[in-house]
């Protein structure tokens, strides 16, 4: 198959396969996935008044304290050209799915032969939850694009000893950090990763290194003083920082998910604290599980909640959500005392498998009907294509490649150092997503035997093995 008949073929299946998951995901666009409404307010208000806030109607400017400004600009973009439509959003996404699928192909090109590139793609365009968030207006799909885009940059940068590439990759993995701050380190994994690998002279990986991260730097510069100037902080987000993460990762590996997002349903529906705890004891009873721990979750959940949900006013509020930020962490540190061992364990058995391996691609309000036996063959199905993965980053490894071998092993080490300490969701997992898939690819062909380097096909025999 011709390199074009391929892209065409990967791009084809990636838009066929989105817009199955618009369809499918369109009932819930304005039921589920509350996050959703913060992004389309703040791309609604830059695309009216041209300022990053909340508060459209108010004379006195309110900086916004919680969201990055990449995915609200991409959203308010949309908006300014086509109008406010959700479908116009999820349009937009598909094509930048595709895009991603494309990428893939490109990056695995450059380490296999066009027929395990071509496969990489398809699998990738094939990867049910990619187009799952491609249908709601979420950041996950634009983060995976410039997460997947900014690592072929990097690593085609450092083939080429290319400047204008350095500088690429460098913007490219800074706007995927403005619009998910958890990527804000990724560049120095990559550097290190680099570091390591190369057997060329460390002279030119740190002419390159350096480059991209002049670029990074003077990208998330103006973000970085924003925050200073309004906030008097240096930080990527206010009132988005560790703290709740914190807060939720040490409930999220001492409760049962279904249990805690019950309770915490109780704690927001439920302002009477006799009531509330009545109820509580009530689950405790019917699941028979401790109350204490429940009824301690749900009282902090709320105290904690009235921080920023009493205050009247928006710079009052704006301010109060940071004051919460700062008391999640605190409360967070105070529950991790109580049994850090048994904590720290947890998080590192539970919270990895719940970053990589608990995605379930079914609309949210029909996930609660899926039988225990489905959902546990969903999770083994992750578990493979993580294993997978693994081993192909051997197989690409010792096929030659060191240095994409540890780039792409830097974004899987990466993802999973930042996540499982604080908090895990299988979606913030799927920026790498596209990577993990390339590299179980690799491993199928090569337990296949049709793992081949395009350059070692080209040689001579006497020559490709030397």
């Amino acid at each position: 198959m011709s390199r074009s008949a391929s892209r065409l073929l990967i791009a084809a299946v990636a838009i066929v396969h989105a817009a199955c998951f618009i369809a499918y995901q369109r009932p819930d666009w304005t039921t589920q996935w509350t996050d959703q409404n913060g992004y389309l307010l703040l791309g609604r208000v830059l695309a009216q008044t041209g300022r990053f806030t909340r508060f459209a109607g108010t004379a006195q400017y309110v900086p916004e304290a919680i969201r990055t400004p990449a995915y609200p600009a991409f959203v308010a973009a949309l908006d300014a050209l086509f109008g406010e439509s959700r479908l116009v959003i999820a349009i937009a996404q598909t094509l930048l799915f595709a895009a991603t699928c494309l990428v893939v192909r490109a990056i695995a090109e450059t380490v296999a032969s066009g027929g395990v590139a071509t496969a990489a793609g398809l699998a990738v365009a094939l990867y049910p939850p990619l187009p799952y968030f491609a249908a709601l207006a979420l950041t996950e799909t634009l983060t995976t694009f410039l997460v997947t885009s900014g690592v072929a940059l990097w690593l085609a940068a450092l083939r080429r000893a290319s400047t204008p590439l350095s500088v690429a990759a460098g913007l490219v993995l800074a706007a995927a950090a403005l619009t998910r701050p958890t990527f804000a380190l990724l560049p120095l994994f990559l550097v290190a990763a680099a570091a390591l690998a190369s057997r060329a002279p460390r002279g030119a990986v740190w002419r390159v290194s350096g480059v991209a991260l002049a670029a990074f730097t003077a990208a998330m510069v103006p973000w970085i003083l924003y925050n200073a100037v309004y906030f008097k902080t240096l930080t990527m987000s206010p009132a988005g920082g560790p703290g709740r993460q914190l807060f939720e990762g040490t409930w999220q590996v001492a409760l049962p998910g279904r249990i805690e997002n019950e309770l915490t349903l109780l704690a927001d529906e439920t302002s009477d604290r006799s009531a509330l705890d009545e109820q509580v004891r009530a689950v405790a009873a019917r699941s028979q599980m401790p109350v204490e721990p429940m009824l301690r979750y749900v009282h902090q959940h709320q105290d904690i909640a009235r921080i920023w949900t009493e205050p009247i006013g928006p710079w009052a509020r704006t301010s109060a959500r940071i004051a919460a930020d700062r008391e999640y962490w605190r409360v967070g540190v105070e529950n991790i005392r109580r049994d850090p061992l048994r904590h720290f364990w947890r998080r590192a058995g539970r919270g990895t498998f719940l970053l990589w391996a608990a995605e379930i691609p079914v609309r949210y309000s029909d996930i609660n009907r899926l039988g225990p036996w489905t959902i546990r063959a969903i999770w083994l199905a992750q578990v493979v294509l993580l294993g997978l993965a693994v081993w192909g980053v051997v197989v690409v490894f010792r096929r030659g490649d060191r240095m994409a071998a540890s780039a792409m092993a830097a974004v899987i080490v990466y993802v999973t150092a930042v996540h499982t300490p604080l908090y895990s969701e299988a979606r913030y997992s799927l920026p790498a997503k596209p990577i993990v898939v390339l590299l179980a690819t690799a491993a199928v062909a090569a337990l296949s035997g049709r793992y081949k380097r395009e350059d070692a096909r080209r040689l001579p025999p006497s020559q490709s093995h030397a």
